[in-house]
């Protein structure tokens, strides 16, 4: 261990490529590398958004009992479960899960996760950028109305304790009602219809009921940014936006850029992309905590109603972030796993992460419900009608927040900035971890010349053109539709069978084995029990739960009524998540329809396939071990030319260890 370039008297430095031109697989340049990707990459627009949202949601500080719980069953044993896999194997996607043949479906489902996945994180990117350039101004496009894409229903919120109209009294006249409205010098009427319409009025702006009224930054969210149609049919998905499109170009060409060279390159741009965001976020939360209203919102964030830990849904909420913001079962991490060097101390780094993942979580909260105090405050209303989760959050309320902050355009552009940065390294991981695992099935054909920058390319494009959907007028419905079906309830179907493949089908005691001849000593034996029970039971009862509080996909406007996504749109959405999961169960009947049920295939498909020397155990390099036997046949490619991690050899220290 400690030994960067040579192990066990092997050199391990990286050769460029074989003598036939085909390029050999990269490791990290350093050990802090994938540290960084794995917190880069975990570490992302969720913790901002998602995590705050759903502690104030479900009981302020009490949600943080079963979300630290969860992490340390879960999340933890789980996160460092598939970093080992892919450590161990050297490859990731459908060859790393040759551990166990079986159950090589996880390669390929994980795969398409993380390709869906790529398809619309990279849009919250594009409206990043899109906010930050219209941050470039001496007064922010969204703080005021009378713009092209305001209404007549606008309210510009910073001006509307002193100036704005307010309702003074309501009288029925038979199917209308009247309004009477005044500011400090004038009085107004409107006159609506059942439906909220105005038939007739004296002020054309703001003498309107509550209900209807929108504030300038909803509306340049929703008028401006999205422009956005009444729903996700044919007829009503409209034009593409072009503004938006050329963001989202700009968004893939930096993604491009920055991973066309390997993880060489993409790890030595996460250098600034994990760790600046840390910066920016101190920044803010110093300038939030110095407004007055702040302290109101800590107290409402933290403020505990144990209560809710009777609700199962607080428990749910609790598992699925801590998949979401572990960035478990999508096959990404067994991928940045895959370039550590084998004798990597990737348990150390586990731990490591999970402190850095979790805690910016619960730093972020402070962030956020410090300004939504503030602006709670100013506005004269309670912090629960200021708060909001998802896009909401990001492109609503805080844009709104900042508004009222001195300096207004530079609080925006910094803010934007570390949303851009903490996306960017997780879309960076995530098309890495689509790119690795086709590499790694066909690296003869794809590792020589540039063909594997060509292909990088053709994933970006295939991406980009895709998300062109999703810049359409009714590209929000599209965007909803892959973040609701895609991924959210298959990785937990995904990582279920991660832990039956290997704690009960490879064997946990023999992974046991291999993490020590990897690591140079046994880890806490907490983890056996976590993989074997604990997590499996997890896994289950959160799919479980999530499935039985199933709701079918609908979006919410304001003064709109609720829309329900039509049922072709639903049936599309569920058979993005069956192509997904169906792999695992096709695989597995692949298997035995290509070898016979027969007591030999069985013995072949739970025993790992293609490992090298040092990657066994001394009893499984005895002669006529069903591990000898298989050991060799059919080989990935990459390994009849050598790999990085050739020529280590077993700790002898293992000689005596049992399965």
């Amino acid at each position: 261990m400690g030994k960067d370039k040579k192990s066990n008297g092997v050199d391990m430095e990286i050769q460029e490529e074989h003598a036939d031109g085909v390029r050999k697989r990269e490791t990290w340049t350093n050990k802090i590398d994938f540290l960084l990707a794995c917190i880069g990459f975990s570490v992302g627009l969720g913790n901002v958004w998602r995590f705050p949202y759903l502690c104030y949601k479900n009981g302020g500080g009490a949600f943080l009992i079963p979300y630290f719980i969860l992490v340390i069953i879960g999340g933890v044993p789980l996160f460092f479960l598939e970093c080992s896999v892919g450590q161990f194997m050297g490859v990731s996607g459908f060859r790393a899960w040759s551990i166990c043949p079986l159950f090589q479906g996880i390669g390929i489902s994980s795969t398409i996760v993380v390709f869906f996945l790529n398809c619309y994180y990279n849009i919250i990117l594009c409206w990043s950028f899109y906010y930050m350039f219209s941050s470039f101004a001496l007064e922010l496009p969204w703080v005021s109305c009378g713009n092209s894409w305001n209404s007549k229903y606008c309210t510009d919120f910073s001006s509307e304790a002193a100036e704005s109209p307010f309702v003074k009294n309501i009288s029925s006249m038979g199917n209308f009602q009247k309004l009477v409205c005044s500011n400090a010098t004038e009085t107004y009427y409107a006159i609506f219809n059942e439906s909220g319409t105005i038939r007739n009025e004296s002020y054309s702006t703001a003498c309107v009921p509550s209900h209807l009224r929108l504030d300038s930054v909803q509306e340049f969210w929703e008028n401006k940014v999205l422009n956005i149609s009444d729903g996700i049919e044919p007829e009503n998905m409209g034009e593409i936006k072009w503004d938006l499109a050329l963001t989202l170009l700009f968004a893939w060409v930096v993604v491009y850029c920055c991973i066309c060279k390997g993880i060489k390159s993409s790890g030595k741009v996460m250098y600034v992309t994990a760790t600046s965001p840390y910066l920016f976020m101190a920044a803010l939360l110093i300038r939030n905590a110095l407004l007055p209203g702040s302290l109101n919102g800590v107290i409402f964030y933290l403020k505990p109603d144990l209560s809710k830990l009777n609700d199962m849904e607080v428990w749910v909420d609790a598992g699925t972030q801590i998949f979401f913001s572990y960035s478990i079962a999508i096959g990404a991490l067994t991928a940045l796993g895959s370039y550590n060097k084998f004798n990597h101390n990737s348990y150390r780094d586990c731990i490591i992460f999970a402190c850095a993942n979790s805690g910016t979580s619960f730093f972020a909260g402070f962030i956020i419900f410090t300004i939504l105090g503030h602006m709670a405050e100013v506005q004269g209303v309670d912090i629960k009608d200021v708060a909001a989760g998802g896009p909401g959050l990001a492109f609503i309320a805080y844009p709104k927040a900042v508004s009222l902050m001195p300096g207004a355009p530079i609080w925006a552009i910094l803010f934007f900035l570390m949303l851009i940065l903490l996306g960017l390294d997780s879309q960076f991981v995530g098309v890495e971890g689509v790119i690795s695992a086709v590499v790694d099935q066909w690296p003869n054909l794809l590792r020589r010349g540039y063909r594997k920058e060509i292909f990088i390319g053709i994933v970006c494009i295939l991406n980009f053109f895709i998300g062109l959907s999703m810049v359409s007028r009714g590209g929000m419905y599209v965007f909803q539709l892959f973040d609701y079906y895609s991924g959210s309830k298959i990785i937990l179907f995904i990582a279920f069978f991660e832990c039956i493949a290997i704690a009960w089908i490879y064997g946990v005691r023999r992974f046991y084995d291999n993490l020590e001849m990897m690591l140079g000593f046994r880890i806490n034996p907490y983890m056996m029990v976590s993989w074997t029970v604990l997590s499996p039971i997890f896994c289950m009862c959160v799919f479980i739960m999530s499935v039985v509080n199933y709701s079918e996909l609908d979006y919410k406007r304001p003064t709109k009524p609720l829309y329900k996504f039509p049922t072709w749109a639903v049936g599309i959405g569920w058979g993005m998540a069956a192509f997904a999961a169906i792999w695992i169960p096709l695989m597995i009947l692949y298997r035995f329809y290509e070898r016979g049920i027969s007591r030999e295939t069985i013995t072949y498909l739970i025993t790992p396939q293609g490992l090298k020397d040092h990657q066994l155990r001394p009893q499984d390099k005895k002669e006529g071990t069903s591990a000898d036997k298989y050991r060799t046949s059919n080989p990935p490619p990459y390994q009849e030319k050598g790999t990085a991690n050739e020529g280590f050899q077993s700790n002898s220290t293992l000689d005596n260890t049992k399965l």
